[in-house]
């Protein structure tokens, strides 16, 4: 068995996969009956026929995802802006880790600010708990995702999954030399403070054979930071809070991460910032005061946490959420009047499409969420 067909319940399609892929997927009636808001300008069976033709991963990614993302942008936000660019170098690949607000876009508007300067994609962690059908699984490892299991049954099987998922993200970085983009944490910051967790470099630390240093310097971290003007979904994260106040057992549903899902991909986002920072070295790993490897990963993820937070992109709507929770008008000079009546507005219109709920509590958990990035940027 070699190397590779040891991850082949998680790894990405690859390319002499795709046309048997594409000719599966294309017979499924539910796709089918989504081209067309996929592709809204392209006739449903021209679209067939052009996913037909497709025979790789780029292919597939150039000629499918990045128009799909592209045409998105134009249609539901203000724009996507990006800096920090220059510090990916195209003859190095890196484990992309920034922070997590929508399921599916940060990802994406990743691989597509690299696509745009002409640099190589990243592969893309994602939860298997949402891959509710075939099609879906099919289609994102079509878009280079690889797949995290969860809701694993025991502890061993637990270990195992993380284990072999290191392993996965090691060889794919040191050995096959390309990029990978991972959240900061499992599942998305719902109440806007991004947090590295310390089980995520744990896991990434399992497959290293070296000391701390050296296992971490050959994943080439380079931390990301992503800003949304407005979180589409912010009104259904603040709902949760409530739900789990209300009910300390209470889980979300698979229907609820499609809602999520498609709010996010079609809500109005605003502008859209993207913040490439400098690769974490192995000059700074070595700086890292720690006592034992627990305390060391502590300290990493404070280093990608200062990277997340300083380099975040802040939009009116924080400056205001900010203010409006410290009873303040202390960043006044960073927002006008009409935006404040429209962060305003838009809280009011959300809130009411909940029906009943605990309306005070799901507006300060809203405004708690935009607030906590300036909180964080405070810091330093």
């Amino acid at each position: 068995m070699s190397q590779q067909e040891n991850f082949d319940k998680i790894r990405p399609f690859e390319d002499n996969e795709v046309s048997g892929v594409i000719n599966q997927l294309v017979k499924v009636p539910y796709f089918i009956h989504i081209l067309p808001r996929l592709f809204p300008n392209v006739p449903v069976d021209v679209m067939v026929e052009k996913l037909k033709q497709i025979t790789s991963i780029a292919e597939f990614q150039d000629k499918c995802v990045i128009p799909f993302i592209k045409n998105l942008l134009t249609l539901t936000s203000k724009g996507l802006t990006v800096s920090g660019i220059e510090n990916v170098n195209p003859q190095r690949n890196y484990l992309f880790i920034s922070n997590h607000r929508d399921i599916v876009l940060d990802s994406a508007l990743i691989n597509t600010s690299l696509r745009d300067k002409g640099l190589n994609t990243s592969q893309i962690a994602i939860g298997d708990n949402l891959l509710i059908y075939e099609w879906i699984t099919d289609l994102v490892k079509l878009n280079k995702s690889f797949l995290v299991l969860r809701n694993l049954s025991s502890v061993r099987q637990q270990m195992e999954a993380s284990a072999t998922l290191s392993a996965y993200i090691r060889m794919t970085i040191v050995d096959n030399k390309q990029n990978i983009w991972l959240a900061q944490r499992e599942g998305r910051s719902k109440d806007g403070n991004d947090e590295t967790q310390n089980s995520v470099l744990k896991m990434l630390n399992l497959s290293g054979k070296e000391d701390f240093v050296d296992n971490f310097a050959k994943l080439q971290i380079l931390p990301v930071s992503i800003s949304y003007e407005y979180d589409p979904c912010d009104y259904l994260k603040a709902f949760q809070f409530q739900l789990k106040r209300d009910n300390p057992a209470y889980k979300k549903s698979q229907n609820d991460d499609l809602e999520h899902m498609s709010t996010g991909i079609r809500g109005q986002k605003g502008g859209i910032h993207i913040s490439f920072n400098k690769e974490i070295t192995d000059v700074e790993l070595r700086k890292l005061q720690a006592d034992n490897k627990n305390a060391q990963i502590q300290e990493l993820a404070k280093l990608i946490d200062h990277d997340v937070h300083n380099s975040y992109y802040l939009w009116p709507s924080n400056y205001i959420a900010f203010d409006e929770l410290d009873n303040s008008s202390r960043f006044a000079d960073k927002y006008t009047a009409e935006e404040k009546a429209a962060f305003d507005n838009r809280n009011e219109e959300n809130i009411a499409k909940l029906g009943e709920c605990d309306k005070e509590f799901v507006l300060e958990s809203i405004r708690t969420m935009y607030a906590n990035p300036v909180i964080n940027k405070l810091k330093y």
